[in-house]
């Protein structure tokens, strides 16, 4: 079974046996980690300290010019990188590292961005709340489809509310949208038409002068059929999100309400929500068999409904599949606006949704660089992973799809994420190697800064896996009982050892 992989229609069924055998093993990788050893003799921005203070409020106001505008993006990045953020200002910074707004950006403009922001999120959740109205959790008529598809055309002309206050009762009991005369489609002669079934044979052929009209529909000219089959062309893609739609819903539901409570004492706000606000979010997004958790948990369920849904919507390549919750969950608890939170998503998911293809060509391509990492840094390790048909390390495969999520606590997958945003954040901007040697960071930024820290982790445990293990089922065992073990700043310390030593070679 596929651990991570979204429930697929049986035309998908048929694969490669080179892919059957990841997924004999993806149930079992999926409580994998990893954790300590020794260093490289390269020194890393950390190899002097544990840790650096985190950037205070303090310092984060006094980077600001009084329009608004952040007065040097390689210092604040630096800060970042070196310590992470402090918690009061996170859901103020993550928008600059997540690439929501611009690290040039001033007051007016950000402001402007919130806004259109909002109107953008709240379009996505009215067309998943008709959805959610015409599905009710099963598959879609053809009738209720065509409501969905002339809804997805034009948005209803709702005013624009908080994220939050959008998900009322209200919204659940008001009247569906679900045409009580459905239109079906009716294949003739090749083409596709529309049919209204109330419409009787005699009101539309009854009379003489309805007769080249009829035979017109029926013998459509080929300016007819090219127009014809573009529309059904449409109609058909947009059957095709519906039925998806209606699978992930399912899916997210399932996965909102097993989600855990670490993040509960990391925001006391939301952990404090009252259980009628709680209540009233669940039936908003028709959140079901929620009544064995506590209040906030409900609320924090129904929060990751909403946006999840909103994220299918507006990346249907991706839509959902298991282990983005898992991504989200950390975001919503920061972030208090629907909307934000929605937005830091999808910046989050720019690198991420990689991880979530079909193909697995995004996870391939990871796990080979991890790999690769490895063979570089200790042939004597990767002489052993040979020995034991575990080269391609899909023994890493959870840390690479959940980004350590399950590996590390709440406060420490923050802090790995904030480093690493901090590295994407910086070659967005265009600040390359030169930038960081000026204020004395030996190691540049990378895109793969997570890869390198999963490196460090396997690398930290070589002495085990040489000496102790002589199969892939162990090495997945040993990583299955190192989750919770990891220093998360030890880690990224050896992560940018491995940046400065191997990256050029690999390249």
């Amino acid at each position: 079974m596929k651990a991570l992989r979204r429930s697929q229609t049986s035309s998908d069924s048929s694969s490669s046996s080179s892919s059957s055998s990841w997924v004999q093993l993806r149930s079992v990788l999926f409580v994998a980690a990893a954790s300590s050893s020794d260093r490289g003799r390269l020194k890393s921005p950390w190899s002097r300290r544990k840790r650096k203070h985190a950037l205070t409020p303090q310092q984060w106001k006094s980077f600001f010019t009084p329009d608004g505008k952040l007065r040097d993006g390689v210092k604040f990045l630096k800060k970042v990188r070196s310590g992470g953020v402090d918690a009061s200002i996170r859901s103020e910074v993550w928008p600059f590292l997540l690439g929501v707004y611009e690290l040039n950006s001033c007051k007016e403009e950000r402001d402007k961005l919130r806004t259109q922001g909002r109107k953008n999120y709240e379009k996505l959740r009215r067309q998943c709340r008709k959805l959610l109205r015409c599905n009710t959790g099963e598959s879609i008529s053809n009738g209720d489809s065509d409501a969905f598809i002339q809804g997805m055309d034009s948005a209803e002309s709702e005013d624009v509310v908080s994220a939050r206050e959008s998900l009322s009762s209200e919204e659940i009991n008001s009247s569906p949208v679900c045409s009580d005369n459905p239109i079906v489609l009716e294949d003739i002669g090749g083409s596709t038409r529309f049919i209204d079934p109330n419409i009787s044979d005699s009101d539309s052929t009854g009379s003489d002068s309805s007769q080249d009209a009829e035979v017109s529909q029926t013998f459509p000219s080929s300016s007819d059929i090219k127009e014809e089959n573009e529309e059904s062309s449409e109609v058909q893609s947009k059957l095709r999100l519906t039925e998806d739609f209606s699978t992930w819903q399912r899916i997210i539901r399932l996965d909102a309400i097993r989600a855990n409570g670490d993040w509960i004492p990391y925001s006391k706000t939301q952990a404090d929500v009252s259980e009628e606000r709680a209540l009233r979010s669940a039936e908003a997004v028709g959140l079901k068999d929620y009544e064995h958790l506590e209040a906030c948990r409900i609320f924090h369920a129904s929060r990751l409904v909403a946006i999840l849904e909103a994220y299918a919507l507006h990346d249907p390549e991706i839509g959902y599949c298991q282990g983005m919750s898992d991504l989200l969950s950390p975001i919503i608890a920061v972030m208090t606006e629907d909307h934000e939170a929605f937005w830091c998503f999808v910046g989050f998911m720019r690198k991420a949704r990689h991880n979530f293809r079909l193909d697995e060509t995004g996870i391939r391509r990871q796990l080979s660089r991890v790999s690769k990492i490895i063979k570089s840094k200790d042939s004597h390790l990767y002489k052993h992973l040979e020995k034991v048909q575990a080269e391609d390390c899909f023994f890493v495969y959870r840390m690479v799809v959940v980004l350590f999520r399950r590996e590390l606590s709440f406060e420490q997958t923050i802090c790995l994420w904030e480093v690493m945003w901090a590295d994407q954040a910086a070659i967005r901007a265009g600040i390359g190697k030169s930038g960081w040697n000026k204020i004395r960071q030996r190691a540049p930024p990378t895109e793969d800064l997570l890869l390198y820290a999963i490196a460090a982790s396997v690398l930290q445990r070589r002495k085990q896996i040489i000496e102790k293990y002589s199969s892939m089922d162990e090495i997945v065992r040993e990583c299955n009982n190192m989750a919770g073990q990891l220093d998360v700043w030890k880690l990224l310390d050896d992560a940018h050892d491995l940046v400065v030593s191997v990256h050029d070679k690999i390249e």
